[in-house]
């Protein structure tokens, strides 16, 4: 007898083997229809898995996480299938899971066109509309590198060649096709039926680019027809939002071939840049933190006391002179401590708290630029608390409250909480990371905030905290950190004077709230689709006169609003008054100021605010009031 416990606690006894969809034909019809997969014992198999001892089993659907990533793996091999059906001589290479889709590589004589991939999603819902078994099977190694070899798919054989010899290899079979894959897979092609390819993007073969350019298709793959329309609805409106195309609309900011991955901010775009930095300079004033300023080049010896030129060398970038290496900062961290270590410290001293806005390099991949959201030189809001291990707790509460204040003004109130624990390799001891873990969950939990952990995902030197925050298309940005280190302070000799009169070590804390400025202003841009509130706004008002009649009158209204220490444009031009309002509504401002005869005889002003809104004339004093009162509540 075999007994299967199922996750309500109830259990089921068979008489011999039995399968995932046996259960789950036990259990009723629907349940049958709708298995797509099973955890068994906590790992994720295909139904037809067969248990032949005791074992806890759940069912997996479309309902579930799991079920979700299961349809999209095996939506990427129905992709396949489908490009193996159009194009005979293409080369299948791999194709993973990623967020909210999938994508698959492909050799081919010359790179798909969108016509292909449209040809391509048709094919696919042929195929799923056969409702095809998929059915898995084994092999040893050696006999599927001989297989994949003999249908012609060079890239599977030399895969498979990497596996040990003495493993052996799952391939899936649907229809004609059949794929190296270690599953699992849903049972038959009918189950997959909300899908859509993206795009197509040239890929190297693993990675390398001295290796084959490959034909990368992205899809994406969703439970229900009503999930897919969402997502895409999301895309189109992200595509209004891309920072990039608004950034080039509203003359912010370009990014030049002559410096791949850094950013050349226009004045409009500095003037938002100064009005994020300037803000956290305020928070740093009012919360107790020092601002310091670093140097941007410093020593190989530091970088490898800090163990940065062994473990990330190739991410950062080198110079030399006078026969010494130099590197640019990658990070402000060893720069901190050398200014902590500038005369003794004691206990009294602590915790001591430096902010910098510091400006690192690191050498990404040029695949990975991504606008100003991923780039090699960028800014960040770095603070690091000196402190004693008492007092992490209390220094992680003050942070996190101080870091939902920030977020809020700048109209983030999602936040999710994430508690990263100790990885398998690390260094210091249990007692120590215990301490360290409880003190931050503890400080979470004062400042009245539901976390997650995220088991084995710490620093090999820490736990940390991630803050991430949602936008208003739902999209998660990890921006905020704080990450307890006790092993830097040891690397680079840090010390205070205890109230034993010893010497002791400090503890480091890491801590970032907006992260990169040039990443955070990409979200800023997007979250707010161009149009930011007054108070971060490079331009908070524009002034047009309808003639040159009111000119002088324009004039002396932004001179006034100028003194009130607002951001005003005075357009005098020669056009129609339709013409200018179009133009600066383009522009995103919150308002636009009109002046007329009838505006200049009463001393007045006619104002539009953003979107259209009419809000009449006002004297110049009661609207300078009114958007005096948007920018300190951080409003409009």
């Amino acid at each position: 007898m075999i007994q299967i416990t199922l996750p309500d606690g109830s259990q089921r006894e068979f008489p011999g083997p039995v399968t995932v969809a046996e259960v789950a034909a036990s259990i009723g019809a629907g349940l049958a229809k709708a298995a797509l997969a099973g955890k068994v014992d906590g790992k994720v198999v295909d139904t037809s898995f067969q248990m032949t001892a005791n074992s806890a089993l759940s069912i997996i659907t479309a309902k579930d996480a799991d079920g979700l990533a299961v349809i999209r793996h095996s939506t990427a091999h129905l992709l396949a299938y489908a490009v193996k059906e159009l194009f005979p001589d293409a080369q299948v290479t791999i194709g993973p899971v990623i967020e909210h889709g999938f994508y698959y590589d492909f050799s081919y004589k010359r790179p798909f066109t969108p016509e292909d991939l449209v040809a391509i999603e048709k094919k696919m819902a042929e195929l799923a509309a056969k409702d095809e078994p998929v059915v898995r099977r084994v092999l040893p190694r050696d006999e599927a590198v001989a297989y994949f070899k003999g249908i012609g798919e060079a890239y599977k054989a030399e895969i498979i060649a990497s596996i040990p010899s003495n493993e052996e290899v799952s391939l899936y079979r649907e229809g004609k096709f059949e794929d190296l894959c270690r599953g699992p897979h849903v049972p038959s092609t009918g189950k997959l039926k909300f899908f859509k390819l993206m795009k197509v993007a040239g890929a190297y073969w693993r990675g390398d680019h001295r290796n084959e350019m490959l034909q990368r298709v992205y899809g994406t793959a969703w439970a229900t027809k009503d999930e897919l329309q969402q997502y895409l609805t999301m895309l189109e409106e992200a595509e209004k939002r891309d920072h990039r195309k608004l950034g080039r609309e509203l003359d912010l900011f370009h990014i030049d071939e002559h410096s791949p991955g850094t950013v050349f901010w226009h004045p409009k775009g500095w003037t938002l840049w100064q009005g994020v930095e300037q803000y956290m300079r305020k928070v740093y004033q009012d919360n107790g933190y020092q601002e310091v300023k670093g140097p941007q080049i410093l020593d190989q010896g530091l970088w490898e006391k800090t163990g940065h030129w062994d473990k990330y060398r190739e991410n950062m970038f080198v110079t030399e002179s006078e026969k010494r290496d130099y590197a640019l900062k990658p990070m402000n961290c060893p720069g901190h401590i050398l200014i902590y270590k500038q005369g003794i410290k004691s206990y009294r001293d602590l915790p001591l708290r430096f902010g910098e806005f510091g400006n690192c390099h690191r050498n990404e991949p040029s695949g990975g630029l991504h606008g100003i959201m991923r780039v090699r030189a960028f800014t960040q809001d770095d603070g690091h608390i000196f402190c004693t291990e008492d007092q992490i707790q209390s220094e992680v509460k003050a942070f996190t409250t101080l870091l939902q204040k920030v977020y809020k003004d700048f109209g983030f109130t999602n936040i999710i909480y994430k508690l990263s624990t100790r990885p398998e390799k690390r260094i210091g001891t249990e007692e120590s990371w215990d301490r360290a873990e409880n003190a931050l969950a503890e400080g979470l939990r004062a400042s009245g905030c539901e976390f997650e952990y995220l088991p084995g995902e710490g620093a090999f030197y820490g736990p940390k905290i991630e803050y991430t925050l949602k936008d208003a298309l739902g999209r998660p940005w990890q921006c905020g950190t704080i990450q307890v280190d006790p092993n830097l302070p040891e690397r680079l000799d840090a010390e205070f004077v205890g109230e034993d009169g010893a010497r002791h070590r400090p503890i480091m804390l890491h801590r970032a709230i907006v992260g990169s400025l040039e990443r955070f202003i990409g979200i800023l841009i997007e979250e707010s689709a161009g149009a930011l509130p007054a108070w971060l706004a490079p331009v908070q008002v524009a002034v047009l006169n309808i003639t040159d009649s009111q000119a002088e009158y324009a004039r002396s209204v932004a001179k006034t609003l100028q003194n009130q220490g607002l951001r005003v444009n005075l357009d005098l031009r020669n056009e129609k008054i339709t013409y200018k309002i179009r133009e600066h509504s383009m522009q995103k401002l919150p308002y636009l100021v009109v002046i007329g005869d009838k505006e200049m005889a009463a001393g007045a002003v006619a104002v539009r605010a953003r979107g259209g809104q009419d809000l009449g004339a006002m004297p110049v004093e009661a609207f300078a009031q009114r958007i005096l009162a948007d920018i300190a509540n951080k409003s409009a």
